[in-house]
């Protein structure tokens, strides 16, 4: 049997379109789903939308619509990342689908059946935004630092979940990388928090407040708060109310990917949550960061907010792909900058990717009537190269950072467009026939495994690389193709158009 991989974005709120911080972490989980699809993993990528909450049904009644109406509207526009960004998701959950309410119910009885489950009266500052609580020692000058609002004062009675309870088993848990907590500064951040202990957390609203939400099982009067509704997703999705033999085969989670912003939501209150019923807890916790524009917060107001469908019409899907991953910190902040954006895709894509295929395959068929030569397949140099990149590749992927993988691959490209420099082919089809065969050989090999590294990150291209080179899915054995001399002696090779097209600018 194959391994299994099970990948989740968090669940964005359905308030507003999707953002670029959204884009680049459901390319994130994207671009590992592809990795290992292409290892041959039996994989489950999952992604949707946190539908209920106070503010959605505030927005709601401003415009005239039902709640659901308005989330059925807005959910569309996260579905639709599925084409806008090539992201091939396998499962899209929404908090307002009947299978999730009754796995969130399904977990709230497991909760209280653990005797972790207490009504009391709760006072506290809620942010709107946040759709959450807030410490006031999280304020920024009495304003919430994500919202630069200030929290309302809520007095309300309502459920509470037992999390200090388990604050030794969790702290345990990421100590000792049971629950794998990525990067090592975001580990640190966490036990920090976990250092005093956990303090219990409300875990419903009243009707009363908030009439939108999923209902608590046996009391009709409130509604979970976001904890059980939205976190517990993860296993909704796969089939966890029925426990359905997908959730036995994906549960736990191999990788969650988050905003940093809800690292505390994740390391903390749901793994508390699984502890306490009776559930494995996920494998380990992708923490990303933040992105700036121009070097700035992005903000409506100084209209420097980045919609990446301007930038996928205009380059293509790949270019905005391989921009979030390469030149964006997998695990930091970033910034996304229109020159560097454009600078990056004339130089990494358009030349040092791009160039380098169409120059080799049209060699090809000019020395070699579109076949591929001949050759003794045995130059030890390139061969220990591109073994070494697929090691730097794996690894880096192993510890999940995107961007140092897909730096080593750029880096094999760059390489190989010195190989031709240094070699020139075009010399040796006067001077050295033989030579140029081998040459020619170790050149089409390159290129097809830089198809196969970059299959993850842009998958559309990367297609187009290993369909010139006439490799058909079914021919894409993972083991086999990551060997030096895969590519067969006199097979045809196909014309190849531009991979990557010049844009002018306006």
């Amino acid at each position: 049997m194959s391994n299994k991989f099970y990948v989740t974005t968090a669940i964005p709120y359905v308030n507003a379109r999707p953002h670029i911080g959204f884009a680049m972490e459901i390319i994130q989980a994207d671009c590992l789903a592809r990795y290992h699809k292409l290892r041959g993993d039996e994989v489950f990528f999952l992604t949707g939308t946190d539908e209920h909450g106070s503010k959605l049904y505030e927005t709601a009644k401003e415009k005239g619509m039902t709640a659901q109406e308005l989330a059925d509207e807005n959910a569309e526009h996260y579905k639709d990342l599925k084409d806008k960004l090539n992201t091939k998701y396998d499962g899209f959950v929404r908090t307002t689908d009947e299978a999730h309410k009754k796995g969130a119910q399904k977990m709230w009885k497991k909760l209280s059946e653990a005797g972790d489950i207490y009504k009391d009266t709760y006072e506290g500052l809620y942010c709107v935004g946040c759709e959450a609580y807030i410490l006031e020692k999280e304020l920024v000058e009495g304003k919430c630092p994500h919202h630069n609002k200030e929290p309302e004062k809520l007095e309300e009675e309502n459920y509470f979940f037992k999390l200090s309870k388990y604050s030794d088993q969790i702290k345990q848990a990421i100590e000792t990388d049971e629950l794998r907590i990525v990067p090592e500064s975001r580990k640190h951040e966490i036990l920090n928090v976990l250092k005093d202990g956990l303090k219990d957390v409300s875990f419903s609203r009243p009707k009363s407040n908030l009439p939108w939400g999923v209902d608590v099982p046996d009391d009709p009067d409130q509604v979970m708060y976001v904890w059980c509704d939205a976190l517990s997703n993860y296993i909704t999705a796969i089939g966890y109310e029925e426990e359905t033999d997908q959730f036995k085969r994906f549960w736990p989670a191999d990788v969650h990917v988050i905003g940093k912003d809800i690292l505390r939501f994740h390391a903390a209150i749901w793994i508390g949550m699984l502890i306490a019923s009776g559930l494995a807890i996920p494998k380990s916790i992708l923490v990303h960061g933040f992105i700036t524009s121009e070097g700035k917060k992005m903000s409506k107001t100084l209209g420097n907010v980045v919609d990446p469908d301007d930038y996928a019409s205009k380059y293509g899907i790949d270019a905005v792909r391989y921009y979030l991953l390469k030149e964006i910190p997998t695990t930091d902040d970033g910034d996304f900058s229109k020159e560097r954006f454009r600078s990056v895709y004339e130089s990494d894509l358009a030349n040092n990717v791009g160039n380098l295929v169409s120059r080799v395959i049209a060699m090809t068929g000019k020395y070699f009537d579109s076949r591929v030569p001949e050759s003794e397949k045995n130059n030890n140099l390139i061969k220990t190269r591109v073994d070494e990149e697929w090691k730097h590749y794996e690894g880096a992927l192993k510890e999940l950072d995107m961007k140092r993988a897909l730096e080593g691959v750029a880096s094999l490209a760059d390489f190989a467009n010195k190989y031709v420099e240094d070699t020139k082919p075009w010399v040796l089809a006067k001077e050295d026939p033989d030579r140029l065969k081998d040459v020619m050989y170790d050149l089409l090999e390159i290129i097809r495994h830089l198809g196969l590294m970059l299959t993850p990150y842009i998958p559309e291209a990367a297609g187009k690389i290993l369909a010139y080179l006439g490799m058909s899915d079914d021919k894409r054995d993972y083991g086999k193709l990551k060997e030096w001399g895969g590519m067969e002696c006199s097979a045809s090779i196909n014309k190849a158009e531009p991979l990557f097209m010049r844009v002018e600018e306006a």
